[in-house]
């Protein structure tokens, strides 16, 4: 965790400089777990990456205004709960805005699922079931990694111990594991 405050304070100090690839670096780690953060915000794909890419051109913005003292992702997420209450305020103050995106907008995440709905159940038993599948094809090192991490709840600290390996290591090995199980879903539950 200290090697990631690290890399993003070195990362802005860079942007600060004017290397604007530095953002590309920035955007790279964070736009995956900003995406969610804000797509659980609003419950919309299309606003949250909206809200996500805003979000990375604030902190462009901003970049002299950062202090090094703070912890980037504190930062990042504040900006970004920001944009979300901001966009969250927009659409209450323009409801018609918002009820032609519910009639044009596919992706839009349900406000309430009707969990007695058979066909809900069975896609979720059967996402369920995919998404163990996929967890069993994964090498043995990056299934011990997720597992101990996404499932058992482990610090990287404890995973690091246990597989006898660097936490930058457990990192890794966590994002590779997350990137196979989101390849080998997404073609089929992209819809």
């Amino acid at each position: 965790m200290r090697d990631q405050q690290h890399d993003d304070a070195h990362c802005m100090e860079r942007l600060r400089q004017g290397d604007d690839l530095a953002l590309n670096d920035l955007m790279r780690r964070w736009k995956e777990p900003l995406v969610t953060f804000c797509l659980r915000y609003t419950g919309n794909v299309t606003d949250a990456c909206e809200i996500a890419q805003e979000t990375f051109v604030k902190v462009h913005g901003s970049r002299h205004r950062y202090q090094q003292s703070a912890a980037f992702s504190t930062w990042l997420f504040s900006i970004a709960a920001n944009l979300c209450r901001m966009r969250t305020r927009w659409r209450t103050r323009h409801p018609e805005v918002l009820e032609a995106d519910r009639n044009q907008d596919t992706e839009r995440v349900p406000d309430r699922i009707d969990l007695t709905d058979p066909s809900v159940e069975s896609d979720r038993n059967t996402l369920a079931a995919d998404l163990e599948s996929a967890i069993q094809s994964l090498p043995h090192d990056l299934r011990v990694a997720f597992v101990l991490f996404e499932i058992q709840g482990q610090s990287y600290r404890d995973v690091s111990q246990i597989l006898k390996c660097t936490e930058k290591a457990v990192e890794r090995r966590l994002a590779k594991a997350r990137e196979r199980l989101r390849s080998m879903l997404e073609f089929k539950w992209r819809g």
